[in-house]
């Protein structure tokens, strides 16, 4: 018995699959995408088959790793819109989808890879996607509200800064933009606060 196959034995059934999802997630950072399921075994410590008990290819395992990224994802923009107001909400959730991208850039192109995630076409992540954009909704909804930000096409704007944080993703990415100006260069979006806002502010 080699010691591959010894080893996948101390995994439960349902802890094998973490377990290969682990390892993948460990050669998306190094590497991103170009791995085999051998390599995910041979991470994982198990034999070259055990991959096939939980997926039936590379790409049904990708998909799995893109539902874990994505929640990631998710979790770290709605844990930034939890902030005191819409507009330090709104720099919050840029701030949050930019910083996973300089964190984790293979993850970042993984959940965004057209193969896993067809415009228009439901998958896995569809239910995080829809959530993202019904918060980036409510948050734009409530900026518009206090007046930071023009509400004659609301959709519209929400796909404008949807389009502008993902630009400045890459950006910062290339080395273009420095990470730490992302809450300033997101700011200067919005209208200047007036004197009147700023007194009531500090009251």
């Amino acid at each position: 018995m080699s010691r591959l196959v010894a080893a996948g034995r101390h995994y439960h059934h349902g802890q094998l699959r973490e377990a290969l999802l682990d390892a993948a997630a460990q050669l998306l950072e190094q590497q991103g995408t170009q791995f085999s399921l051998r390599e995910v075994a041979r991470q994982a410590g198990v034999s070259h088959a055990a991959p096939y008990h939980h997926f039936e290819d590379k790409h049904q395992l990708l998909e799995a790793l893109a539902e874990r990224c994505m929640k990631a994802f998710s979790q770290a923009q709605t844990a930034a819109a939890q902030a005191s107001t819409p507009r330090a909400r709104l720099i919050g959730l840029g701030t949050a989808y930019i910083e996973y991208a300089a964190a984790h850039p293979n993850a970042f192109q993984l959940i965004f890879n057209p193969e896993l995630c067809r415009p228009g076409q439901t998958s896995v992540l569809t239910p995080y996607i829809q959530a993202d954009h019904a918060l980036l909704a409510e948050v734009l909804a409530q900026a518009i509200q206090a007046g930071d930000l023009p509400g004659h096409a609301p959709e519209a704007l929400g796909t404008a800064l949807w389009g502008t944080v993902h630009g400045l993703a890459h950006l910062v990415l290339l080395g273009q933009v420095n990470l730490n100006d992302v809450p300033t260069v997101l700011d200067s979006l919005f209208k200047p606060v007036s004197a009147s806002s700023m007194t009531t502010q500090n009251l």
